[in-house]
């Protein structure tokens, strides 16, 4: 037999394209059994290719992985919870299914009989090969994608590119013997002796890319070994049997390279006759042979047998190949034309049918109702064409036919819903009640009425004085965590000093946190939307290629929302310590904390969470100790382990908590001191005044075994309110303790149907220290916000309350924390500088003027604004079969451009902010018709105006509001909730809520008040900001002077009938007579037609100060509705 290969005739192995996802020689017959892309295993006879035995693994997708025995065939597909074993002939021997999708599994554990098996849910299973029982199970850092026994440990190679060794007796990963291998996944692993072999993907802009590098580790230390390179992109790695340190490494291309990895200089090429790409490989086990299976079906053969010879696919004589079994012939039958049909088929059976009913089960009512008469007028029309007959149907039945009389629909979820009751029904009914889940913990939706989101009845699900947060929008599922942060208080006056800060960063997410928390603060009862901090989530997530964190709107069953808030909590406190990190200005806030009062103070997150603690690690073998210093910020849990068939034991929480905080564990590594393979014991020291102020804890309760410790015992509940700690001080308990209370928690909601949601559990301080309710505890169910007891809110009743973070906060420790080194208010001078990141800035298109120093605004200085949106989603619409249609989500929209205008004074109507919007991410539509935003106006590059970041606009307009401006707009309601800031009411005069009759139910728009009112006609071509903030401007003082006049109520009649008439657009103007255009900085008088008996006046001649508070008019906005009433 020659030692190269050469190419053979191939393999069709499908009769229709698909691809061949699996492939596996037989090592004991002349087989290779093949993967197929919808989810079945076939064997292939011989190098001629016949067809043998074919059965299903399970599920429709494609099979991932084959391995094949002496007497067994196992295989899983992907995505699919369960891994199983056939019999050659086809005969299913065990099927294993796990609560979550089987990733990959492992061959057999040498001589035995040990299977590993990695599930997505991280989890490692040891499985009885013979009877696929669960053996033991192990927790694993990450999703594990691939799985390898070698001689003497197992291998596993995740998601997050770490090529980790486990002992196969525990199945823990040790601590000592992990590398990371590719930074953004491990796609295959081979092992020969001590080598082991590794390809995966690689990092580049951020985003995955095939590693061009074969690695190579040395198994006893996990040293690497110089690489082999292969410019193709490696994508699959074989180790040749016989052959030791040799490895065949394939491209998707079809390019083979056969390399020694003790001596990489000399190797052999083969390049495949490819017509698509590569989707599978294996050799065999004698290295004859090697197969590869691509896109369309095709098993591609090389072979090192000389030509002529009929060598076994597995290279010897084996056992006798397991032919599938052959039906039994069907009898024959005479067939005459005197023959009866009713005697074929039924004496095939040889046990009743399904279909021969009994007549107990048969219904006494008609199963088919007879069809309705034509009516007599319909028939007396009728026309004939061939054997077609038609005719029209008459005008009295037209709307009648095929119609179902059903009742009136009643909707109490809608502010316009005319069927709403009187009083509103308690707000624990809503959600299915099918479902096992109680009504407060039920998932909430929001859902949309013509008049869009505005007309949700938010009150409806909120009675309390404490926000929800909204749902529609991408990442949402952070809210829970937010509301968390929130009510920790520690952490709100963190996060609302930072944004009083000069923070350089576009994208942060303590800024974010901080805008969150103060639109929290103000809300007070009324729906709020993190949408500015869910956009950075993804926008961070994919800087920081943490993909599995992002939000694509696709709620599938399968999603573990569980792992994913937690992993998304330690991914946001990471960069809450970095983006709060002044070092070496940092304040310190615990002073009492420190050993030395001198030493520079840690980040101010870490102060407030971060457990320093001292990892002691000792050899076993020689007693030889090394210390090692420790920061984390986050606790996750870990639980005693349950023996195999033993009933569970109750473990309280505290004991589980404190083991968790000090990570006693053991693991085996090469000692420097011994140079000896040996167990290792490491333990975490931390004293109990060294315990931080919060502690933040990950539950980890990611599988039934787990989850059962907190499912209520005997009446008690696992969880407690207030629990007591003691650190350790040179391995000796600390008699100190630290009394910590529970603050919030973030629960995961399952339904019957699988579906997650997260709630935030909460012990609202506010309400802690008022006593104003029967009980702190609050549910926060997205926008859905419930009073609940504390037995209710510690309690785990069943498996649909699965807990995920916990926040405690130490007893006493956080009133003392001083926030005093921390700023507290926003620099107001970010209103007198001139901000603008365009390079291509025009001089002529500055339309604004700074305020000066002595400008600055006071509670109740009027200011006009108005907004500009551009689009960043389109909506997407359930379109039914009958025409209606559903929202499911709404556009998102993102602020554009924003004018701000001065509202009294000598420079009335003239702005000082006039702001267009940078933003990173694609925009999907400018909206231009109505917005005037082009391509190029928010591209530092290619823009020509005042160009802004968001979070500097955002800082300026809650400067504003911080200041008690008085806000004048149109429409101020949506554009303040695409802002995403909050303003209190007293704080806003709509000009869509002034000119409005309740009775009427139509609110106007500005174009048409505009040409009704004031006499100008504008959004003629485009709309322009400052043109809308100027006339809604002038809407408020010719509002001022009907009602001075008494004349405004005639007026507002005259507007809605002379409106009707129109159709309420104002006419097309006329080309010979130009509009009445009044100059902006001309404010003396300001022109009303309509009020020819009233004197023209300004707001500089209403309030002279310039300031409408020092006039009596800190309720000016309910006076100015009164004629409403």
């Amino acid at each position: 037999m020659s030692t190269s290969y050469r190419p053979i005739a191939s393999i069709s192995s499908q009769t229709f394209p698909q691809p061949v996802t699996a492939l596996a020689f037989d090592p004991v017959s002349d087989i290779i059994w093949t993967g197929s892309n919808t989810g079945s295993v076939t064997a292939y006879y011989g190098t001629r290719g016949a067809r043998g035995v074919s059965f299903p693994v399970g599920g429709t997708l494609g099979v991932v992985k084959i391995v094949a025995g002496e007497n067994y065939v196992r295989a899983v597909g992907v995505g699919d919870t369960g891994l199983g074993s056939w019999a050659k002939g086809g005969r299913n021997k065990w099927y294993h299914r796990a609560s979550t999708a089987i990733t990959t599994f492992s061959d057999t554990s040498g001589s035995t009989h040990l299977l590993a098996a990695s599930t997505a849910g991280q989890e490692l299973l040891f499985l009885n090969a013979l009877t696929g029982s669960v053996i033991r199970q192990a927790p694993t850092p990450s999703v594990v994608t691939q799985l390898q026994f070698s001689h003497s440990v197992l291998l596993s190679g995740s998601s997050d590119g770490f090529l980790r060794t486990h002992d196969p007796r525990t199945g823990l990963g040790r601590a000592e013997s992990h590398v990371r291998a590719h930074s953004s996944g491990v796609q295959c692993i081979q092992t020969s002796g001590n080598f082991v072999f590794t390809i995966g993907l690689g990092e580049r802009q951020s985003r995955p890319f095939p590693d061009p590098l074969v690695k190579i580790y040395d198994l006893r230390t996990m040293r690497p070994l110089p690489p082999i390179p292969f410019s193709s992109g490696p994508a699959f790695i074989q180790v040749l049997p016989r052959r030791p340190s040799t490895i065949a490494i394939i491209s998707n291309q079809g390019l083979i390279n056969i390399v020694d990895a003790s001596n990489p200089a000399t190797g052999e090429f083969y390049q495949l006759d490819l017509a698509s790409y590569l989707t599978s490989v294996s050799i065999s086990p004698t290295a004859a042979y090697m197969a590869f299976g691509d896109a369309e079906g095709m098993i591609h053969l090389m072979t090192q047998a000389e030509d002529g010879s009929d060598l076994p696919l597995n290279g010897f004589e084996g056992q006798p190949i397991d032919w599938p079994d052959t039906p039994a012939p069907l009898p024959e039958i005479q067939w005459a034309p005197e023959t009866p049909l009713n005697s074929i088929g039924l004496p095939y059976y040889d046990r009743p049918l399904l279909s021969a009913w009994t007549p107990q089960f048969l219904s006494t009512n008609s199963l088919h109702s007879l069809p309705a008469k034509i009516p007599s007028q319909i028939l007396a029309s009728v026309k004939k064409n061939d054997n077609i007959a038609y005719a029209p149907l008459p005008r009295e039945l037209k709307g009648r036919r095929n119609m179902i009389v059903v009742g009136p629909r009643t909707n109490g979820r809608f502010r316009s819903g005319k069927s709403r009751p009187d009083h509103d029904p308690e707000p624990t009914t809503f959600g299915s009640a099918a479902e096992d889940v109680p009504g407060p913990y039920r998932r909430v939706e929001i859902e949309y009425s013509k008049f869009g989101i505005e007309d949700f009845d938010f009150g409806y699900y909120n009675k309390t004085r404490y926000s929800g947060l909204e749902t529609h929008i991408l990442n949402s599922y952070t809210n829970s965590l937010l509301q968390a942060l929130h009510y920790t208080i520690p952490v709100r006056k963190l996060a609302k000093s930072h944004i009083a800060s000069d923070c350089p960063r576009e994208h942060c997410f303590l800024c974010e946190l901080g805008f969150v928390v103060r639109m929290l603060e103000d809300a007070e009862g009324t729906n709020c939307q993190a949408s500015n901090f869910c956009k950075t989530v993804g926008v961070l997530a994919q800087v920081s290629n943490a993909i599995e964190l992002i939000d694509y709107g696709r709620d599938s069953p399968d999603a573990d929302y569980g792992h994913k808030i937690q992993s998304f909590h330690r991914f946001l406190i990471d960069h809450l310590v970095s983006e709060g990190n002044t070092f070496p200005q940092n304040p310190l806030l615990l002073p009492s904390t420190l050993q030395n009062a001198s030493s520079l103070a840690a980040a101010p997150m870490t102060q407030l969470l971060g457990v320093d603690g001292k990892n002691i690690i000792t050899c076993l073998n020689c007693g030889a100790i090394r210390e090692k210093e420790h920061m984390t910020h986050i606790i996750d849990l870990t639980y005693p382990r349950k023996a195999l068939h033993e009933p569970r034991s109750p473990v309280e929480f505290t004991n589980i908590l404190r083991s968790s905080l000090l990570r006693h564990m053991t693991h085996k590594a090469t000692c420097q001191t011994c140079k000896q393979f040996s167990s290792f014991s490491s333990r975490r020291l931390i004293p109990s005044r060294d315990l931080p102020p919060i502690l933040a804890v990950n539950a980890r309760a990611d599988n039934e075994d787990l989850l059962a410790h907190w499912i209520d015992w005997r009446g008690r509940t696992f969880l407690k309110a207030k629990v007591e700690l003691q650190g350790e001080i040179d391995c000796v308990d600390d008699p100190e303790t630290a009394v910590y209370d529970l603050r919030a928690m973030v629960v995961q909601i399952v339904s019957k149907n699988k579906h997650c949601h997260h709630v935030a559990i909460v012990k609202v301080p506010e309400t802690e220290r008022k006593h104003d309710e029967s009980s702190p505890w609050f549910l926060f169910n997205d926008f859905s916000v419930t009073n609940i007891e504390e037995n209710e809110a510690l309690s785990f009743p069943g498996t649909w309350k699965i807990p995920a973070i916990l926040y405690y906060e130490r007893t006493n420790v956080c009133d003392e924390l001083d926030f005093s080194g921390l700023p507290e208010h926003l620099d107001t001078s970010i209103l007198n500088r001139d901000t603008s990141i365009s390079l291509n800035r025009d001089p002529s298109l500055i339309k604004h003027e700074c305020l000066q120093s002595d400008e600055l605004p006071t509670p109740g200085t009027l200011v006009a604004i108005d907004a500009e949106f551009v689009s960043m989603q389109q909506e997407e619409t359930d379109f039914r079969s009958d025409g209606s249609n559903k929202v499911l989500r709404p556009a998102r929209m993102s602020l554009a451009r924003v004018s701000v205008l001065r509202g009294f004074g000598p420079k009335e109507g003239v702005p000082f902010i006039d702001d267009h919007i940078h933003t990173s991410e694609a925009i999907v539509d400018y909206l231009t018709e109505f917005s005037g935003i082009k391509f190029g106006d928010l591209d530092p590059h290619l823009s020509r105006h005042t160009l802004t970041p968001l979070k500097l606009v955002y800082k300026k307009l809650r400067l504003l509001v911080d200041r008690g401006c008085i806000f004048i707009g149109h429409g101020l309601s949506k554009d303040f909730r695409i802002i995403n800031l909050f303003v209190p009411p007293d704080q806003v005069i709509d000009t869509v809520d002034l000119y409005f009759l309740r009775a009427r139910q139509r609110r106007l728009s500005l174009r048409f008040l505009s040409w009704f009112v004031l006499h100008e006609n504008i959004q003629t071509d485009t709309h322009d900001s400052i043109e809308d903030a100027r006339s809604a401007l002038r809407l408020y003082v010719a509002y001022q002077n009907f009602e001075k006049d008494g004349i405004f109520d005639k007026k507002l009649e005259e507007l809605y009938k002379e409106g009707k008439q129109y159709n309420f657009k104002p006419p097309a103007p006329s080309p010979t007579v130009p509009s009445q255009v009044v100059d902006a900085k001309d404010t003396t008088t300001l022109p009303f037609p309509m009020m020819p008996n009233s004197s023209n006046i300004t707001l500089a001649q209403i309030f002279p100060d310039g300031n409408a508070q020092n006039h009596n008019s800190s309720n000016l906005y309910q006076a100015n509705l009164s004629w409403r009433r």
